[in-house]
């Protein structure tokens, strides 16, 4: 083969496998940049934010997905006790509580992504995947949870639909439950106290899916005037180098108007929005969304903002406001110019994704006013960053202290993943609700008898 040497008498061809297994070998125990700062110093309203590093290969640091081991729980905060609330799911990911108190959960894994799995890079994305926990088949469902008997624990459990793509979001109105498939938006006709739906729904909105889907989650909110359905649509990929084009209608939150059926773009430039819920004091849009990799362990950091109308947010031409990507081209040093600063970071890689607000219905475990975030872990971070619940209090419906943890524990002294928060969602008797997708469990933390921690 012209141009390349042989080695040993090796042909080329076993060459490049072996330099793939052993680059293969270094991502999986960890390469690239380690932490200079705490995760602390890049969260709150003015996180630090540090240059980028340069490194001949990208930090990579994955926490084997192990599963929970006999007996084992996540580590509640002081004055918060944790119990599994349901186990023996299938990579439960997003949760709704309905009215009467049923818990809806997506059993959700990504679709088939064949585009993304070609080259080297897609090579490493597929082992990384793996060793996560998130290369599992999709169930495909939304199973219904009941506790009959008020003790904590569901003791019914019914597939409520099934022959799904990819389900995540899940929004009630009325008699119209909305379901968010990968590719598209469905109505299903609800009856309180159902345990299943039958039937393929229909299709209110499609939304882009394509070869390139690298972030498919789609969430769902609703105003508070049951108006307006908002989907968060995360981009096809890290930085939009599968061309922008590919981008199209990605990166974004849209509006549906529930009574014309219109459609708007509302927000832009946000990565990967995924948990979204209306702050219950200022009636405004919230979402919590995941920054770009590959620039070190410190920057940028993962945020929750109150989204502007019509705001832009930097992706892919800069983060948290002006500072710029230079790995993006064509640059747009106009649209980095409007750039909206986020509210408030969650810390460098962290993975946040589920949101979910306090409000005067609910006697939330700490008895306090506040976000609780769902952070699914980093695997671009050294030391690893997330993997733990956390909450961010609010006052006059804004940030008013630092983050604290909720829940922890979610991996080992040796870096084991024993599981990974994702949706997270208040009951109907103050319980925070934790979908934890690598323990295939709900979890349920409430108030014990020892005293509740001040943020």
């Amino acid at each position: 083969m012209k141009g390349l040497e042989t080695c040993n008498g090796k042909e080329p061809a076993i060459r490049i496998t072996a330099l793939l297994q052993s680059f293969a070998a270094l991502a999986l125990v960890g390469c690239g940049h380690t932490a200079d700062l705490p995760v602390r110093a890049a969260s709150g309203p003015a996180p630090q934010i540090v240059e980028p590093t340069d490194t001949l290969l990208p930090t990579i640091d994955v926490a084997p997905a192990t599963g929970w081991p006999e007996g084992a729980f996540p580590m509640p905060a002081d004055g918060l006790t944790v119990t599994a609330f349901a186990e023996g799911l299938e990579h439960p990911r997003w949760l709704h509580v309905l009215p009467n108190g049923d818990v809806l959960v997506a059993e959700s894994a990504a679709p088939p992504q064949p585009e993304l799995g070609k080259g080297i890079k897609g090579f490493f994305m597929k082992l990384f995947m793996k060793k996560a926990g998130s290369a599992v088949p999709s169930a495909n469902r939304i199973t219904l949870l009941r506790d009959t008997n008020g003790d904590g624990i569901a003791d019914l459990r019914s597939s409520f639909i099934t022959g799904l793509n990819s389900p995540f979001g899940m929004a009630l109105v009325r008699s119209d439950l909305y379901v968010a498939n990968t590719d598209a938006v469905l109505r299903f006709r609800y009856e309180t106290g159902a345990t299943s739906i039958a039937g393929a729904g229909e299709t209110i909105a499609a939304l882009p899916a394509g070869p390139y889907n690298q972030h498919w989650t789609r969430s769902l909110a609703v105003s508070p005037d049951n108006t307006k359905l908002y989907v968060a649509i995360g981009s096809a990929s890290n930085i939009g180098e599968y061309g922008l084009d590919e981008e199209t209608g990605r990166a974004a939150i849209r509006e549906i108007d529930l009574r014309t059926g219109a459609e708007r773009l509302f927000a832009s430039g946000l990565r990967n929005p995924v948990g979204m819920a209306f702050e219950p004091e200022s009636g405004r849009l919230w979402a919590a969304v995941n920054e770009r990799d590959e620039l070190g362990s410190d920057v940028p950091p993962d945020y929750m903002t109150a989204v502007e109308d019509g705001g832009f947010y930097g992706w892919p031409y800069s983060y948290w406001g002006d500072h710029v990507d230079e790995r993006v081209e064509p640059q747009r040093p106009d649209l980095v110019a409007r750039a909206v600063i986020p509210d408030y970071a969650l810390g460098p890689h962290t993975a946040s994704l589920g949101l979910a607000f306090t409000d005067a219905s609910h006697a939330a475990p700490l008895g306090l006013q506040g976000a609780f975030v769902g952070q699914h872990g980093s695997w671009n971070r050294k030391p690893p960053s997330g993997y733990k619940v956390v909450f961010v209090p609010f006052e006059e419906g804004r940030p008013s202290g630092p983050i604290y943890d909720i829940l922890t524990g979610f991996l080992s002294a040796e870096g084991d993943a024993y599981g990974r928060p994702v949706g997270v969602a208040l009951d109907e008797r103050g319980g925070l609700l934790v979908a934890d997708d690598v323990g295939n469990t709900v979890w349920r933390v409430t108030q014990s008898n020892r005293p509740a921690p001040q943020p």
